[in-house]
């Protein structure tokens, strides 16, 4: 029995939105549906399950609020200065690549981090070192280095040391 409820249990959060995804496409919260619903949830997450890495529990977790309000505001300071960017006609971007040098090592932090730097306008992850301690972003307005390091700064400073207190 342990066996059959061992995916739905271990990963409750995926198997709950396996079958909510699945009630969306079908449109109906007849019983059949739900059933088939949990029923493909509870298979694709029994067959996947142990292919997903371990994550450690957030040493402090209400900690992830304050971050998503950052990333909230940051996204909406990035749109207006990329809007600012693209309707000045005699102001054109200066694309760069920067290494932004990690001091992280969870692998699910590194995921929030490289996934909140893509999320916002003007910055892309583009790729992580063999070793995870190098993340390479393409910026789309680094005309000087000085601009790209005040960039990983603020990266480091508002991001990397939050996820840091977070998942140690």
């Amino acid at each position: 029995m342990r066996r059959l409820v061992g995916p739905l249990t271990r990963h409750p959060l995926a198997a709950l939105s396996l079958t909510l995804l699945w009630l969306l496409l079908q449109g109906s919260l007849a019983p059949g549906q739900v059933l088939l619903g949990v029923m493909l949830a509870w298979g694709i997450t029994a067959a996947s399950s142990r292919y997903w890495a371990d994550r450690r529990r957030p040493r402090r977790p209400h900690l992830l609020a304050l971050y998503l309000w950052r990333v909230a505001v940051d996204v909406v300071i990035a749109n207006l200065r990329i809007a600012a960017l693209v309707l000045t006609p005699s102001r054109h971007p200066r694309p760069a690549f920067v290494e932004l040098p990690l001091t992280l090592e969870e692998p699910f932090a590194l995921y929030i981090l490289a996934t909140t730097i893509t999320l916002s306008p003007g910055s892309l992850s583009a790729d992580l070192s063999d070793d995870r301690r190098v993340l390479l972003l393409h910026l789309l307005d680094a005309p000087d280095p000085a601009d790209a390091a005040i960039e990983c700064a603020k990266i480091k400073h508002r991001y990397e040391h939050l996820l840091l207190e977070v998942f140690p």
